[in-house]
């Protein structure tokens, strides 16, 4: 069986489990957007995974990122869970993959999963910065911080 075929036969199994690692996570703005909303948004990045792996091209998988990145932010979901939605997806095909591939497998299909999640995360990390960036947020008063030690 290659990766290919396994993203295919296994994709509900893949779905579910990335699906009930989110919610276990309780991350508010994904349980305020609902459980069809969730499904979706990684049914979504699970196509542009395989997607890419197919087509070896990240360029959609990168659009998508930035995309994401903006409607997020705007949205107000902090930028972790996000990013929780890929690290979950990441691991369920991880797991998927040492389940039901040869271990002389391993090593290219996991470097195939890691390099087009990778890729995904650190333009949505990078877009998603940059946005942040742009936004004018008062100073932080780090005073608290420091509390007791004054006389030192």
């Amino acid at each position: 069986m290659s990766l290919i075929d396994l993203l295919q036969t296994q994709h509900n199994e893949i779905l579910t489990s990335a699906f009930d690692a989110v919610k276990r996570s309780q991350l508010k703005n994904y349980e305020k957007a609902g459980d069809e909303h969730i499904h979706q948004r990684l049914k979504a990045l699970f196509v542009l995974t395989v997607r890419a792996i197919k087509e070896r091209n990240l360029g959609p998988m990168i659009a998508h990122a930035e995309t994401i990145a903006q409607e997020r932010f705007s949205a107000g979901f902090d930028l972790s869970e996000v990013q929780t939605a890929f690290n979950v997806l990441e691991e369920t095909i991880w797991m998927n993959i040492l389940r039901h591939l040869p271990a002389t497998e391993f090593a290219e299909a996991l470097g195939l999963v890691s390099t087009v999640l990778g890729a995904g995360k650190d333009s949505l990390a990078r877009r998603y910065v940059s946005l942040a960036s742009q936004t004018k947020s008062t100073s932080l008063n780090l005073q608290s911080i420091f509390s007791g030690t004054e006389g030192m």
